[in-house]
Formats: C-alpha cells, sequence, structure tokens
C-alpha cells in the first residue's frame, strides 16, 4: 500500500511538472499513468471545453420565454468532455468518455439543469496478434457511414462538425453513440470498420413524438438491428487506429489523402401512413432506412520550413430515411418557442436556429482550409499560427421538393499552439425555412456569429 502512495504522489508531481513546461513546449504532453514498466500498459486522460459566444439571427417569429426576438446572443458550453483510455493489459483496450453537450440558458427548460452529464462512450477492444486489427463492443461512436459521422471533436477545422452525417443523432442513439459490436482495423493501405448496432427505441430520447402521418417519422413498434460498414484507401500515410474517432485536420502535422465509401441500413426504422384505394383506408407502411456515403479527404503540409498546410474535403450522402422524412435541428438553440401558427410539428422545432438538417433526398459537404505560415504573429510561431477555413452543404429534400438549400461558414482558427488553445471566429449563412403543415415552404437567409474558445488537454 505504501509503494501505491508513492507512485501515486510521483504520477501527481509529473503532472504539476507538465503543466510547467507545456508553455514553453509546443509539443502536448499527455496526462498518462504507465501501468507496465516498458509503459507499454497504460492509463491516459484527457479533458475538452468549448464555449460559445454566438449572435444568431432568428428564425421569423421566434420567441425567447415568451418574448419576440429577431435577434439573439447567448453564451453557452458547446462541449464539455472527459475521456480516459489505454492499454490496460496485452492487446487490451479501453475508451471511457463522459460530458455534456449545449450547455446553455435553455438547456433545461423541461428538466433540470444540473443533470446534464451523462456517459458518451463506454467500451472494450482486443487487437488481434501483432496487427492493426481490432474487435470491439459497448457504447461507441464506432460508425459507417463517413468519418464525420464519428469526429474527433478536438481537431475539428472549423466551427463545428457537419452534424447531418451523425445520421440519427439523439433519435435512437445517445449524441450519436450506440451500443455495437465491431471490427476495425488497417490491412495494408486499406482502413476498414463493420458495425453492428443495436438502436435505441425512439420513444427513450426524452421528447415528445411526432404523430403517426403521411410523411416518416422513427418507428415506435417494431425494432431492427442496425448495420454498418465503411472502407477507406489510404493513398499517403496512415490515419490514427487507437480510437474509433477520426480527426478533423492534422494542420501539416501527416501526408493524408483517402477516399472512401460507407453506409448504414436498418430495417422497418421509420413508419408512415399510405392511403389503400381498395379498402379507402390508410394503412401503415414500415420504410428501411438506407444512408450512403462516399468522400475524399485530403490533409497535408504545403511548406514545413513556413509552416503552411492544406486541408480539403468533399462528400456525397444519399438519405433515405422513408416517404418525405424531415428533421430540423438548431445546434444549441438559444431560443425556446415561436408564434408562427400552422409549421409542420412533425418535422421538429423551426424556432431560433433550427433548419432542416437530416432529411430523405441527398447531401453534398465540401470544405477547405489553409494554415498560414508559422512567423506571420511571431518568430516559430511563438504567439500560434492562424487558419482560414471556409464550408459549404447543399441539401435536396424530397418534402421541401428538391429545392437546393445551402448553408455556408467561413472563418479562422488562431492556434496556441495547435489545437490545445484554439479560438475560433465563425460567421455562417444559412436556409431559415418555414414548413407549414400543409407542406408550403418559404425560406430566407439568416446569419450567425460565433466566437469560440477551445481548451483540449
Amino acid at each position: 500500500m505504501k509503494m501505491k502512495k508513492i507512485k501515486l504522489f510521483t504520477w501527481a508531481l509529473s503532472l504539476v511538472y507538465a503543466g510547467n513546461i507545456w508553455a514553453a513546449d509546443p509539443v502536448p504532453q499527455p496526462l498518462r499513468i504507465p501501468l507496465s514498466k516498458d509503459e507499454k500498459q497504460y492509463l491516459q486522460f484527457t479533458l475538452l471545453n468549448q464555449v460559445w459566444l454566438r449572435g444568431n439571427e432568428s428564425n421569423a417569429g421566434t420567441t425567447v420565454l415568451g418574448d419576440l426576438q429577431k435577434n439573439t446572443v447567448d453564451l453557452g458550453l458547446r462541449r464539455t468532455r472527459f475521456q480516459l483510455f489505454g492499454e490496460i493489459a496485452p492487446k487490451t483496450f479501453v475508451y471511457f468518455q463522459f460530458g455534456q453537450n449545449n450547455f446553455n440558458r435553455v438547456v433545461a427548460m423541461n428538466g433540470n439543469r444540473k443533470n446534464t452529464f451523462f456517459i458518451h462512450d463506454a467500451l472494450c477492444e482486443y487487437r488481434i496478434g501483432k496487427s492493426q486489427q481490432k474487435i470491439g463492443g459497448g457504447l461507441t461512436i464506432a460508425n459507417g457511414l463517413s468519418r464525420f459521422s464519428q469526429p474527433s471533436i478536438s481537431t475539428i477545422m472549423g466551427l463545428d462538425v457537419p452534424v447531418f452525417a451523425q445520421a440519427t443523432v439523439d433519435q435512437t442513439d445517445q449524441f450519436s453513440r450506440k451500443l455495437s459490436v465491431y471490427s476495425r482495423g488497417q490491412v495494408g493501405k486499406v482502413d476498414y470498420r463493420v458495425v453492428f448496432s443495436d438502436p435505441f427505441p425512439v420513444q427513450s430520447n426524452g421528447a415528445a413524438q411526432p404523430v403517426l402521418g403521411d410523411n416518416a417519422s422513427f418507428a415506435l413498434k417494431g425494432h431492427h438491428w442496425q448495420y454498418q460498414g465503411m472502407l477507406a484507401y489510404q493513398f499517403f500515410e496512415h490515419e490514427q487506429n487507437q480510437t474509433p474517432y477520426m480527426p478533423g485536420t492534422y494542420l501539416g502535422s501527416k501526408k493524408v489523402f483517402n477516399i472512401s465509401v460507407g453506409g448504414i441500413y436498418q430495417k422497418g426504422a421509420t413508419w408512415n401512413t399510405l392511403s389503400n384505394g381498395a379498402t379507402g383506408k390508410k394503412d401503415t407502411v414500415f420504410n428501411n432506412m438506407i444512408l450512403l456515403c462516399a468522400e475524399s479527404f485530403l490533409d497535408m503540409p504545403m511548406n514545413k520550413e513556413k509552416g503552411t498546410a492544406i486541408h480539403a474535403y468533399l462528400g456525397y450522402f444519399s438519405t433515405n430515411y422513408g416517404h418525405n422524412y424531415v428533421r430540423y435541428n438548431g445546434i444549441m438553440n438559444p431560443a425556446t418557442g415561436t408564434a408562427v401558427t400552422g409549421l409542420a410539428t412533425d418535422a421538429g422545432n423551426q424556432y431560433g436556429n433550427a433548419y432542416p438538417m437530416f432529411g430523405t433526398g441527398n447531401v453534398i459537404h465540401g470544405q477547405f482550409g489553409y494554415v498560414l505560415p508559422k512567423d506571420l504573429l511571431g518568430k516559430d510561431g511563438v504567439a500560434g499560427k492562424l487558419q482560414l477555413y471556409t464550408s459549404a452543404t447543399s441539401s435536396r429534400y424530397e418534402r421541401l421538393k428538391n429545392q437546393s438549400l445551402t448553408n455556408a461558414s467561413v472563418g479562422i482558427n488562431w492556434l496556441m499552439p495547435g489545437n490545445r488553445s484554439k479560438i475560433t471566429l465563425d460567421v455562417t449563412n444559412r436556409a431559415a425555412v418555414a414548413l407549414t403543415s400543409g407542406g408550403n415552404f418559404s425560406t430566407e437567409r439568416k446569419n450567425t456569429i460565433t466566437v469560440q474558445y477551445q481548451i483540449n488537454i
């Protein structure tokens, strides 16, 4: 027992020492506990906090606590996360994450603002032989559709990930995590993952469910497993394979170019009613959910001496949730209601910053980033580096008459250094669509300006 106390005290001193050297050392030092003499077995701890200060042009008719608000200013925690992971025995990897998301002044209008932390991930994984092939299971973000269906939050290039790629988020999953068994790994230049998921019943997500009607919604009856898969071909360096999460940008530290395909299939995932000409009544029909993606990802240094780097992504998504499925979502929505009557309630809340994020149709997403020379803010980047970025998402959804709807963002990251301490200024222009219960809709353009401060240890 005495020896254990000495080891614990020594580890605590090492954390203090690491904190003192970080200011001078540009290479992040992990908070790591060795579990074996050769340190091949270990436990590592990380934490992340993203603070958003935001000004938003509200959708028409938006109210905040009963008052009409054409514009809002809010402060919130987009993500607060704690991770514990490591190889605790030969070939045996564990990963745990807990935290909260979207914590602002209206986060707990229907509950208790103190009850927002929850388990995100809890998985166990075994590595086969000396290879990079692994089998695992638990509550995990391992998904099949896209790299943005399982994003490494700390390395996001822009202000946020394209959340539409987390296709069933908070419907039949827990903030994109599912109870799954999977196999993933790398064989030569191929990175693969195969996932079998047991989705949550949609009625367990804590929200009121749409009434069964002519437009598809997640089914309240029946249960089927979800099958997912993804294949990526890595032309240059291999991406990390330690956790299921896929990085957003390497900021020039690696030369990566990948092309990949992925998909998700679930039988009878949604339902709707359909008129029966023979009986004159409406029958209940079930729809198979079929989601497909083809994408390319480029992230590489341009001039190593200057520290410049380029990032580019392009992805095409075919999203079939069932007849006329559409769901609105507003990231950390700053509003609480709407004064507009006659809106389609089955599509979700349309107030604040919400827009039709998910739907049956197709989506194209692209983004581009450039890390400026490291000496721009001081010799050898002592004050950090700047990264410029832009992104755009264009969607065509069946229920919105396949009209093209585009959301676009431009921004700048101040990296001090890297993603460990980062300030982001982002301007987003979105399609604010008012959809009525009769199927008519109108579109306005609205802007959001956000300042983010991210700390990642």
